[in-house]
Formats: structure tokens, sequence, C-alpha cells
């Protein structure tokens, strides 16, 4: 219950304060005037005004509430390293048994995980929201339990009492981490890249544990290799991307006995490998149509840099024309294919034969520059089933099928066989293209080999060889008509993306390549998809970054490709496994968010809490008792904490009661007149 005066005045108080001057001056004036009544008459002006200004006695019946102790509970992936789950269960039991002793104090805990997308420890946000749904005027304080180590400080609060933070951790914990501090996200194929790693070390790093330690380096899924290097210093690393589209490289730390985690140990590093520029030698054994059809694809692609050489006059030729009168060029044959050949990615024979322009010395080049890695295209003319034939020569040995000597002259259409169903060059190709293809009119019949025939024409002929030599690869176009589809003779046919993929696959693409295992993610969920020419059932072994594997079966959604999708739970690096092929994803970084800084610390929340009074404290000083503090005193002290009482109410009940009724007023003022009149008469 308490109690006070209020005023309800019957005029406005304008009007009052000028009724109060004109009283003071008559007042005034009849003392001046020396009237013995002028204190009486005063005090009637007095009671008038009290009445006029109508006060009021008002008793409230008030209801106490209690004040409120907000708890944040810190339980993101750092917190779980060592024993910090264990400190903060102890340190909340002893909280809740303190609050509960205290008189007339609630406690609210509010809980605390890993922030959506890597955003880290949103421990200012969860604060913000906790103190958003509690009444100001009740919070006694704020306690929270946490390492220290969170990524939205710029969101605190602005606290109405005194913000403490109990620290989880050890003066002892250490821990090693890796950084990349600069990858760059493409590169050109055959130039030199320089990645920028870094090995740290924080905490309390025992003796002898500094100085080197080993780095393993795993470039798409190959054989690891293991370096010594220095820690706490900038390793500049220069990499030369082999392979166009993604190349991974993974850098993984040993780890070191008694750091906090290994989690951040590892790193994953995609660099998109890209052409510069695509070099391609085309010899043109003599003109025919499909030369320049030939020469029109290759030159259309802005990426590719183009040497063509047509045999315009050979050898044999004698017609008497003296050699200062013709405008032709010779053919710098030494220098392309004994000089030059290892800079070319390409070579395409288009109608070539045998006639003594290219001693067997150079064909043999051509041989080993495939065996080592080169990429070599043969689109065969009737030539290719004489005498001449490039097959009478040592390409034979790289060459995936042999020519009978026989030439068929007929109308067919190239048709996709069952296992170029499957590859990748020819993979729903007719679908892309859409409708029948317009028909050819020559095929060298030809007896394979080996290799992959992935399109025949009459008869199941084989049309289209593929074949891995080496480090290199071969194509084998059973055929000089394919500049028809060109043309769009009867429709036409998809005779640009068929040599586009051919180029991509002899340049050795990842998206080309028949056997390959891939993994893509996205968000929480991981694409992983297997190209295969086998027709057999599939399923990934997939190692998550805890440790835990799980088998995830695959399904064949179009002929060779086999697609499955996998939920990761956590951020970090997932290992792929089929068979003898390995891949590696990361979901987000590596190294999620939360393993960036380990070590306990209360560096970045002790601006915030000294603001509010507040202390920061750790746990493993021992058990943190708890105060009660005037507000506007500090609040924190060694081994304890303070919570400043509110004494927040509700009002339950209000009554008025005037002072004095409004007769009784006038009365007493007129009393008051008559008594200053009369003692002004007896003068």
């Amino acid at each position: 219950m308490s109690g006070a005066v209020i005023f309800d005045p019957l005029l406005p108080w304008p009007v009052l304060w000028g009724v109060a001057a004109l009283a003071v001056g008559v007042t005034g004036l009849a003392l001046w005037r020396g009237l013995s009544g002028w204190a009486l008459r005063g005090l009637a002006a007095a009671v008038l005004l009290a009445a006029l200004a109508n006060p009021a006695l008002q008793s409230e019946q008030r209801t106490p509430l209690s004040d409120i102790v907000v708890v944040v509970v810190d339980e993101s992936a750092s917190q779980r390293l060592s024993d910090r789950a264990d400190q903060t269960a102890a340190a909340l039991a002893r909280i809740e048994a303190q609050v509960a002793a205290l008189p007339n104090t609630e406690l609210r805990v509010v809980r605390l995980g890993d922030g959506a997308d890597n955003a880290g420890t949103e421990l200012m946000t969860a604060l913000a929201q906790a103190l958003a749904e509690q009444p100001r005027a009740r919070l006694a304080g704020a306690i929270l339990l946490t390492d220290g180590q969170l990524h939205d400080i710029e969101r605190a609060p602005d606290v109405p009492a005194p913000l403490h933070a109990l620290l989880t951790g050890h003066d002892r914990d250490w821990d090693r981490r890796l950084i990349v501090k600069n990858a760059p996200a493409f590169g050109i194929l055959g130039e030199e890249l320089v990645l920028t790693l870094r090995i740290e070390d924080q905490g309390a790093v025992p003796p002898g544990l500094g100085g080197e330690t080993e780095l393993t380096i795993t470039v798409d899924g190959g054989a690891p290799r293991v370096f010594e290097v220095p820690v706490d210093v900038d390793l500049e690393l220069p990499v030369t991307l082999s392979h166009g589209g993604m190349n991974v490289i993974q850098f993984e730390l040993a780890a070191a006995e008694g750091e906090l985690t290994d989690r951040n140990n590892a790193a994953v590093v995609q660099i998109n490998g890209v052409r510069d520029r695509l070099r391609v030698l085309l010899v043109s054994g003599e003109p025919h149509p499909g030369e320049r059809t030939w020469r029109n694809l290759l030159k259309s692609d802005s990426a590719v840099d183009l040497v063509h050489f047509t045999i315009l006059r050979p050898p044999e030729k004698q017609d008497g024309v003296p050699v200062t009168e013709l405008s032709l060029i010779a053919f710098p044959t030494r220098e392309l294919f004994l000089e030059k050949i290892e800079e070319f990615d390409l070579i395409v024979f288009d109608r070539y034969k045998r006639r003594g322009i290219l001693p067997m010395l150079y064909l043999d080049n051509v041989r080993s520059y495939v065996e080592n890695g080169g990429a070599m295209l043969i689109a065969a003319g009737p030539d290719f089933a004489s005498a001449d034939s490039l097959y009478r020569s040592p390409l034979s040995e790289i060459l995936p099928a042999e020519p009978t000597a026989r030439v068929l002259e007929e109308g067919f259409r190239p048709e996709i066989t069952d296992l170029g169903q499957r590859h990748p060059v020819t993979e729903g190709l007719r679908e892309e293209a859409g409708g029948d293809w317009g028909r050819w009119f020559r095929l060298v019949e030809l007896e394979a080999q080996g290799g992959q025939v992935v399109m025949q024409g009459p008869g199941d002929r084989p049309l289209l060889v593929l074949d891995r030599v080496g480090e290199g690869r071969v194509a084998l176009l059973a055929s000089d008509h394919a500049w028809l589809w060109d043309r769009g003779f009867e429709g036409g046919g998809p005779q640009l993306e068929l040599l586009r993929r051919l180029a991509h696959w002899m340049m050795k693409e990842p998206e080309l390549e028949e056997e390959a295992l891939r993994a893509e993610a996205e968000g929480q969920t991981i694409t992983v998809t297997r190209r295969s020419l086998e027709d057999a059932p599939r399923e990934v072994e997939i190692t998550a970054p805890d440790g835990s594997v799980s088998v995830l079966p695959l399904e064949e959604v179009s002929p060779g490709r086999f697609v499955g999708r996998h939920e990761g739970g956590e951020i970090g690096l997932y290992r792929l496994r089929e068979g003898e092929r390995e891949a590696v994803v990361a979901l987000g970084p590596s190294a999620p968010r939360e393993f960036e800084e380990t070590i306990a610390s209360g560096a970045a929340l002790a601006p915030v809490v000294a603001a509010t009074r507040g202390g920061v404290l750790a746990l493993e000083d021992g058990a943190v008792r708890l105060r009660q503090v005037r507000e506007g005193r500090v609040a924190a002290g060694r081994g304890w904490i303070g919570l400043t009482p509110r004494g927040a109410y509700v009002t339950a009940d209000i009554t008025i009661t005037p002072l004095a009724p409004a007769w009784l007023f006038l009365l007493l003022a007129a009393g008051l007149s008559l008594g200053g009149w009369l003692r002004e008469g007896r003068r």
C-alpha cells in the first residue's frame, strides 16, 4: 500500500496561476497600506485556490514482481571441445541453485547453437532476443556461459543491468590451425599460381612442439605428398594446374599431441583451370568440301589458335611451273613436327596420306607426342584404306582400328552405339540435336583393335573410335563426310557439338571423363555424380568431418551417369570413395568459422561487459558466487558477480479520496475573510 496527494483542478492551471498572482498582489497591497487583517485575507485566498486545485489522496494497492536473471548458454561447436561442456553444465547448475535461493528472483535460460550458414557463434543476437522478451524494469542481470569466441559483437544490445561472462576453457589450452590466406578462384593451365598458407599456433604451446610440422598435399584425390614446413610463417606455394575444369587441392596438417581440435588442420582449395588458348594444328592432305568446314569450326572459337596447312602441291606433281612463280609457302615440317610439336594441344589429320612430305621420323615423333600426353584426331578419307594410309606408318602403334582396304560408297545415317550411349562424348547427342540426322555417303571400313567404338555406320561398322594411349588420347573418324551435317543436308546433324566434345575429351576436361567421381555442394546438400561405361549398381562411401562413415546408393539417371544426394550434418570436409576412385568436397569452409579461433578469451566481450559494471571470470578459477548490489555500484569482484534488485511491481487497485469537501473549503475561506474584516473594524 502506498499513497500520494494528487490534484484535479476545476480550472485550467494557467487560470489558477493567474488567480494566485492576483491574490498575492491584493495581499501585498493590504500589507503595504497597513491593514491589520492582511494575513487572514491572504489565508482565505489560499484556501479558495486550494479548493479550485481540487486536491485528493490517491492510495495504490501494489503487487511486487520478481526480478529476472537471464543466462545465455553457448552450446556452439567450439564449446564441445575438451571439457567445456562439463564446465558449462556445472556452472549452470550452480547458478540455478543460487538464483533459487534469492528472494523474489526468477531465472531464464537461453541455449545457443551454431549459426546458420557458417555464421559462427551469434551470442549477442541471442542475448538481444532474450532481453527483448523480458520487461527491462525487472532485469536484475544477465550471465553468459561461453568460451568468449563470438562473431556478432557489433550486435551487442543495451543491457539495463549488470552483464557478466563466465569463461570455459583452461590456461593450458593450445591449438594449431591451417589458414589459406590467398587462393585464386581460377587459373590458366600451364601458368604458375601462388597460394599463400600459414600454420599458426595459438594459446599455451607446449615446449618443443613449435618450429616445424608435417603438411600433406593431395591434388584431385591422388597420391598424397608430405612436406616439413615451418610454423607461424607465411608459406608461398607455387601451383601449376594440370587440367581444365575444377582442380581440388587438399592440405592437411598432422595432428599434434594435446591440441584442442584437428578440425582446423585441413583446408580444400578449388581452382577452376581454364586454357588461355587452345593451339590446334590442322593438316589437310588435299582440298575437299570438308576442309573449309573444319577450318570454319575451329576459327569460330576465339579461344583457339589454329595453324592450318593444306597440301596443294604434292611432290609427285610435275607441271613445269617455275618455283619462283608459285605463291605458296613451304610447309615448315621440321619446325612443326620436331621443334614445336609440344606446343600444340591437338593435331588433326584431315584426309592426309603419306606423300613423302612428312618423313617416318616426323610421324614417329607424333606418336611419341601422343604417348606423352598429346592428342590426335584423324578424319579419314578414301586414302586411309590405300597403301599410302597413315596406318602404314609409326602411327599404327597408337591407332585403335585398322583399315580393311574397303571403302563403302553408300548412304547411311550415323548411329550411336550402346557404349556410345554411356560415353560422355556422344551421350544424349541425338536428344540434344533433335530429330533424325542427315545421311553420310562414305565410310572407310575398319576393324577395331581396341579403344571404344561410340558411333557406327552400316552393318554396325565402326565410325568413331576413341582410345587412350599412354598419357595421351586418340580419336579416329572413319569418314570425311561430316561436312554434310554442317551444310544442313537432309536436316544436318550435331557436327559442332560432336567436335566440341571430342576436343574437350582429348583435352582431358573432367566433365567429359568417362570414368569419374565428382561431388558438388550446395547449402548442406552434396550431389554425387559417378560416370562409368560399366552397367552395374553403384554406391559411394562418404566419410564425414567427424569421422563417421555412411554409404550412399547412386541411381542411374541416364546411361552411364549415376547420381545421389547426401544431406551433410555439419560443415567441414567430406571424403568420398567408390572402388579406387576418390573425391573430396567441402560444405562451407574446410574448417568452420567456429574453429578459426578456439582458445577461450574474454577480450571481445570485455568492453560490453565493462559498460554495465559487470565482470569476466574464468570458471577454472573456482565456483562463482552471486551477490545482490545496489544499482550503479561495481557488480563483480574476485570470485563473485552481482545482481541488481529492481523492486518492480504491478498496481492492483487505486483509491482516490478528496482531502476535504467543497463546502468545508468555502466555510473556512468565509471564516478567514470575516475574521480579517472584524479585526480591521476594531481599529
